[in-house]
């Protein structure tokens, strides 16, 4: 049964074997105290394991149609790739360029750019905030004769980026590589996912079509699909939490058996279970396009709390272990955090919610 067929909230055959493939992957090339070690160096980003799963999976073109050297696959399947990601806080531009990006040229028919990152030659990046959510104002960059001036700041991944999709202020969204642009490494919570501020001096732009209606897609398809991220932090998060608790003894009992730490690991798990529904739900809503808006508002205006409380429990009840840099859940305490404000905070959502169900704003 194909991925369209299958109910919203359930995972079909062809989406458990594509999450074995990823884990397996994972597993062996994504490692907590490598990724660690990562975060630390002047490279963030895991090239090695970017080509892994650009190249020879094909990842990177999952969503791109089949004929311009894609997987011509949908929204569901990216969910299920972003989930892994998620869990292994893995260091690579997968949601940025092959979601976000992707949506973006998709929007305007750039079928030579979209086959070049359907087969990993390229890194596409779109020059907008990561903070900023779907139908959001956009800062553009001036348009003077040919070339683009100006100045973008808190743009995600482009460090790893070579072609730029940069807005204007002629309302078109053009294509700038990334040698004609100065990207500066800005201070973020989450190394494993940097931020650059973009400088362009009379760089050359190719115009790739209107810029407001291809990001407004871009942005909604990375929120929808943020969420499944979010997803795969929170999972983790409590299913490593759950072992440790099983393991670690106090008073020569397992800690774990204490009925006040089951009372808080019972109400997490129910939370996870509802990110799941919320983020299932809008992979599904992205792929069939019934009532889209919605799916992803609800997904996004619940999903934070949950991977930051995730986050913050684990941190606890790790103890004295979880405060240390060697143990990876800073790690997912640092992504759920920065991710709670990308492509929109909760309570952005929460009032597009409240718009699109008409609605008094909360």
């Amino acid at each position: 049964m194909s991925a369209q067929a299958e109910p919203a909230l359930l995972y079909s055959e062809e989406e458990d074997a594509l999450r074995a493939a990823v884990r397996d992957l994972l597993t062996d090339h994504c490692d907590p105290a490598d990724v660690i070690t990562r975060t630390e160096s002047a490279s963030p980003h895991d090239v090695s394991l970017w080509k892994s799963l650009a190249g020879p999976m094909g990842l990177a073109g999952l969503l791109v149609p089949e004929e311009l050297g894609g997987q011509g696959a949908t929204h569901r399947e990216a969910a299920v790739v972003l989930e892994e990601l998620g869990r292994a806080v893995a260091p690579v531009p997968y949601l940025t360029s092959a979601v976000v990006a992707t949506e973006a040229l998709l929007a305007c028919g750039a079928d030579d750019l979209l086959t070049e990152v359907a087969s990993a030659t390229s890194v596409a990046v779109l020059a907008v905030s990561l903070h900023v959510a779907p139908g959001g104002p956009v800062p553009g960059v001036r348009l003077e004769g040919d070339a683009l001036h100006g100045e973008l700041t808190g743009i995600a991944d482009a460090a790893a980026a070579d072609v730029l999709l940069v807005p204007a202020d002629d309302g078109g969204l053009y294509a700038v590589r990334a040698t004609d642009a100065t990207v500066t490494p800005q201070t973020s919570l989450d190394i494993t996912r940097p931020l650059a501020r973009v400088t362009l001096e009379a760089a050359p732009g190719r115009r790739l079509g209107d810029s407001a209606p291809a990001v407004r897609r871009a942005l909604r398809s990375g929120a929808g699909l943020l969420a499944s991220e979010q997803l795969g932090l929170a999972d983790w998060l409590l299913t490593e939490t759950v072992r440790y608790l099983k393991e670690r003894k106090q008073f020569n009992r397992q800690v774990g058996g204490f009925q006040a730490l089951k009372h808080r690991l019972a109400r997490l798990w129910l939370e996870v279970a509802g990110l799941r529904a919320a983020a299932r739900n809008a992979a599904d809503a992205l792929t069939t396009g019934a009532d889209t808006d919605v799916a992803v508002a609800v997904a996004q205006a619940y999903a934070a709390q949950v991977a930051v409380r995730a986050a913050e429990e684990a941190l606890q009840l790790h103890g004295g272990i979880g405060m240390t840099w060697e143990h990876p859940v800073h790690l997912y305490l640092k992504r759920a955090k920065a991710d709670s404000i990308a492509y929109g905070a909760a309570g952005t959502h929460r009032s597009a919610l409240a718009d699109l169900a008409g609605l008094p704003k909360p």
